[in-house]
């Protein structure tokens, strides 16, 4: 939907399950009809879409293509942004580091990317803004240490070169949203302008910066103990796009014997949960996931720190119970420097993908539900800085 500020806000889809067009196409119209009857009966509703490989390569035949143009329609509903992280399925097996493959150092990756924009174009009304998510380049287990390859840049640049081709033709503001993610080719801020001032001299073509910038997840730069007001003026200061605003919360807790207890049921066989472990605010080690953090705290002579932060999206209007906690207030900051920086990105998209694997007792009814109290919790504070109506 649109908010203040000529600022749009979704929830993006892949909370849902879809690998084929038509479970995604399903999926939109027994959930995401639902969320708009609660959250926003009247208004255009805004759907951030999901869509792996499978499921782009179906939707991007004409017929299929104006089949979902006219229904966008006729449900007073509309894209504008698409979520290309997640190439393949993502629920109901084991994703783990598989969703970092392929990586941008493959040209199926860069043909998915651009396929995505070809159909975003046409989704798109002349004039307006589009984004898409993707990962940080590629996984740091997939290449030598400190060395990303070569062919992630050049792929990012043919992708650049096609996205200034794709939107001509409407006049739209296109623009690909880099994710850092622990573990991630590059996961920290720091990481992240290193990258961009690598892509910058791999070939000086000065509309990069405009066509490439990053997908700013809160819950992932919490994991990495970071400042949400310092780190986004840094990117804004190296002249950084911000493509997206993920609006997300992350796990955290002190490791006490029973925390560490409770930690053991958000242990799960699908998705990637890399742990950070901070003593005094820094960051003494990670690990790749939850599981292996659990298991190597008993090992002597490891430290493990006054704080744990777990990259496990929990939901933004409920915090876990107990003693177990989370970095709701790292979106809390996002969104005062936000308030404070109306201009600097006009996309947000709450996103808790991880409802089927929640502990039950952080999951609502049913998934519809959740999306709709999500709305609720992001449109008061949205609306208490100035960016929503109350």
């Amino acid at each position: 939907m649109k908010i203040e500020k000529n600022i749009h806000l979704a929830y993006c889809t892949n909370v849902h399950r879809g690998s084929t067009w038509e479970e995604t196409f399903y999926a939109l119209e027994k959930y995401v009809l639902e969320v708009k009857k609660i959250v926003c009966p009247e208004k255009p509703f805004a759907i951030g879409l999901r869509l792996g490989a499978q499921a782009a390569t179906s939707l991007s035949h004409p017929s299929t293509l104006l089949l979902f143009q006219k229904w966008l329609e006729e449900k007073n509903c509309y894209v504008f942004t698409i979520n290309g992280f997640p190439y393949g399925n993502f629920h109901g097996e084991r994703v783990k580091e598989q969703v970092y493959r392929p990586d941008w150092s493959t040209s199926d990756r860069l043909e998915y990317t651009v396929l995505l924009f070809e159909i975003l174009e046409k989704l798109l009304q002349p004039g307006e803004e589009g984004s898409v998510s993707t990962l940080p380049g590629s996984f740091k287990e997939f290449h030598s240490a400190g060395e990303i390859p070569k062919l992630v840049f050049q792929n990012l640049y043919t992708c650049a070169r096609e996205i200034e081709r794709i939107k001509k033709a409407k006049d739209l503001d296109l623009h690909l949203g880099l994710e850092p993610e622990p573990l991630g080719s590059f996961e920290t801020t720091e990481e992240t302008i290193s990258f961009f001032e690598d892509l910058e001299k791999f070939d000086h073509n000065p509309s990069i910066k405009q066509t490439i910038g990053v997908n700013y997840d809160c819950c992932h730069l919490a994991v990495e103990f970071e400042d949400a007001g310092k780190g986004l003026t840094q990117l804004q200061n190296a002249n950084i796009r911000l493509s997206k605003l993920h609006l997300s919360s992350a796990l955290r807790a002190l490791p006490t014997e029973e925390n560490l207890k409770l930690l053991e049921s958000f242990v799960e066989e699908v998705y990637l949960h890399q742990v950070v472990i901070g003593k005094n605010g820094k960051i003494i080690n990670r690990y790749r996931d939850l599981d292996q953090a659990l298991e190597e705290k008993n090992i002597t002579g490891n430290e493990i720190g006054d704080e744990w932060r777990i990259h496990f999206h929990v939901p933004l209007h409920a915090s876990p119970e107990g003693e177990l906690k989370d970095t709701k207030n790292h979106v809390l900051s996002t969104i005062e420097w936000l308030s404070k920086n109306d201009q600097a990105c006009r996309h947000l998209e709450m996103e808790t993908y991880t409802w089927e694997v929640l502990p039950k007792e952080l999951q609502s009814i049913d998934v519809v539900e959740q999306v709709a109290k999500e709305y609720e919790w992001t449109l008061k504070i949205l609306g208490a800085k100035g960016l929503a109506n109350k």
